[in-house]
């Protein structure tokens, strides 16, 4: 008898533990991005959207019967997997979080992921971390994204490139996983639609003086230099030191080269580059710009979007699931983020969570006309843009 209401008192602590983690008064959302390292630019904004996304779905006073969602910020610092692991470790056992909103960089996300969440059952919802490699990560159903993949940018690089009758190009990459899955896929589609990388060498970010891999890459020639790096960094240092030795004048730019502080600082000398970042355009896009220059966020800034999308996805998975847990995320992620269902841009947080709430079915349209295929990821658009009179202009969207 003893052992008997031993097990049944167990049994009970267990539901009721699960009871309260589906009922508990808030709700903790890691929200984990590298404020630190090489896209510390870009970040403050990334984390911005996707609070916004959170604040507007308190805001309703809809979500969970009261439930108030709460982010809690850590640093990935983009490019250190240890430290970048230890921080998601807090999130996950100091803070209690049920979901990520993160991370960025594809490296970092990719430690947290094996590290972090798959042992942990915490799902996350990366807005940037675009490697292929992350296709087929060992994920347990928890891992989505909503940047398109780099196999889908590399593709749309080199289609820029024979837009423009540019048939030889010398290409720098970031010596990381980003870098290298971007630049494997660039090539091999460049090449296979007859394109010539005269050299493809590798920097380190974080380096004072770029000269020798300038030096390595003019005497190898090129119509023009690709940068497949980050803005902060490794990236800028290779364009300046290009621009500095006379090497290239000319650069076409990867998604991570996209950012206010490079044309702030290089603009000037960058007319004529071009480049390409994860970007939509229609009803979505023009709603998160009302949304965000109401909310003084410059949602302008490169994953923004993205990030935006991530946070309510998050948040829109637990409500149609009728619980804050991770479970709840994992397993009705895709079904509000795809038809069937109603439609809902930015702004209209608080509709769908009405909808979910009386057992309806929502499509989330998003910021980045969101459509997640495979394996949780997005299908994407692009925009092409050149640099003209020190500011970015749209050619086209791809």
């Amino acid at each position: 008898m003893k052992h008997l209401l031993m097990a049944t008192a167990a049994t009970a602590l267990a539901t009721s533990a699960a009871f309260a983690a589906g009922h508990a008064s808030e709700a903790k959302v890691g929200v984990i991005l590298g404020f630190t390292g090489p896209i510390e630019s870009l970040t403050p904004m990334m984390g911005a959207s996707a609070e916004l996304a959170l604040s507007e779905i308190n805001d309703s006073g809809m979500f969970l019967d009261g439930v108030t969602l709460v982010p809690v910020r850590a640093d990935s610092t983009c490019v250190d997997a240890a430290a970048a692991t230890a921080a998601a470790e807090r999130l996950v056992t100091t803070d209690g979080v049920v979901a990520i909103m993160g991370a960025d960089c594809s490296g970092v996300t990719g430690a947290v992921l094996s590290n972090v969440a798959v042992p942990n059952g915490i799902p996350m919802v990366s807005p940037s971390a675009t490697s292929p490699a992350l296709s087929t990560a060992e994920d347990n159903g928890l891992f989505f994204r909503t940047a398109p993949s780099d196999a889908r940018q590399g593709e749309v690089l080199a289609g820029i490139l024979a837009d423009r009758g540019i048939t030889e190009v010398a290409v720098t990459y970031t010596n990381n996983d980003y870098g290298k899955g971007l630049s494997d896929s660039f090539i091999a589609n460049f090449e296979a639609g007859g394109g010539t990388v005269t050299l493809n060498a590798p920097h380190e970010d974080g380096k004072a003086d770029y000269s020798a891999e300038i030096g390595a890459l003019a005497s190898a020639g090129g119509e023009l230099l690709v940068v497949l790096g980050y803005s902060d960094q490794g990236g800028k240092g290779m364009i300046q030191a290009a621009l500095d030795t006379g090497a290239f004048d000319t650069f076409m730019m990867g998604d991570g080269m996209y950012g206010d502080a490079l044309l702030a600082d290089l603009g000037a000398d960058m007319e004529g580059s071009f480049g390409a970042v994860p970007w939509s355009q229609g009803a979505g896009a023009d709603a998160f710009a009302a949304i965000t220059e109401a909310a003084g966020v410059n949602g302008e800034s490169s994953f923004t979007r993205e990030s935006y999308d991530a946070a309510a996805l998050i948040a829109m998975a637990m409500m149609a699931g009728g619980e804050a847990t991770s479970e709840a995320v994992a397993a009705n992620l895709l079904a509000v983020a795809n038809a069937p269902g109603e439609k809902i841009l930015p702004g209209e947080l608080g509709k769908a969570m009405e909808i979910l709430a009386g057992g309806g079915d929502v499509d989330y349209v998003g910021a980045t006309n969101v459509e997640l295929i495979g394996p949780g990821e997005a299908a994407g658009t692009y925009r092409y843009y050149t640099v003209t009179g020190g500011a970015y202009e749209t050619v086209d969207f791809k």
